[in-house]
């Protein structure tokens, strides 16, 4: 039975990692946050890592040797030798949060917070944290395998404590 993980990769080789992936019929998830980078003589919009270091694969425990010879690949994300599987409803929030026309920014894994879920809106169904960053409300969507959290701002009134 396949399940998601998360794979621990070399600096700056997230995205060499989901295409070699892609290359060995392995699903790949890596999830991206646009920003502006500034050279001496341009500036110009570039896609990174949501998640640095961290690039997503569902795979089934026979293929586990299949994705740690991959290049730029340094572990499996495990808890006491074995690899930690992701809900597939964590992979899924994120997915669509990244497909959507919201905005977003990654933030450290907080875990204090109501849990809510979004009742209207196109993030309708997902489920998360609750936080406060000056008067505005923003859902925070965590993958606690890895400690990583992205967030979002949201209307107070599109949420439902649950």
């Amino acid at each position: 039975m396949s399940a998601w993980y998360a794979l621990w990769t070399r600096s700056r080789h997230e995205r060499m990692v989901c295409h070699e992936l892609a290359t060995r019929n392995v699903e790949a998830f890596l999830p991206t946050v646009t920003r502006w980078s500034a050279w001496k003589d341009r500036r110009k919009k570039i896609d990174w890592p949501l998640f640095p270091g961290y690039c997503f694969a569902r795979f089934d425990n026979e293929a586990r040797f299949i994705v740690l010879n991959c290049s730029g690949v340094a572990t499996i994300v495990s808890f006491n030798g074995e690899p930690a599987a992701i809900p597939d409803r964590e992979i899924e929030n994120i997915r669509r949060l990244v497909t959507s026309e919201l905005r977003y920014d990654p933030c450290p894994f907080i875990r204090e917070g109501a849990l809510v879920e979004v009742v209207r809106g196109p993030l309708l169904g997902i489920v998360g944290r609750l936080v406060r960053k000056g008067s505005h409300a923003h859902l925070l969507l965590s993958v606690e395998t890895v400690n990583q959290s992205v967030s979002v701002q949201v209307d107070a009134s599109d949420v439902a404590a649950l």
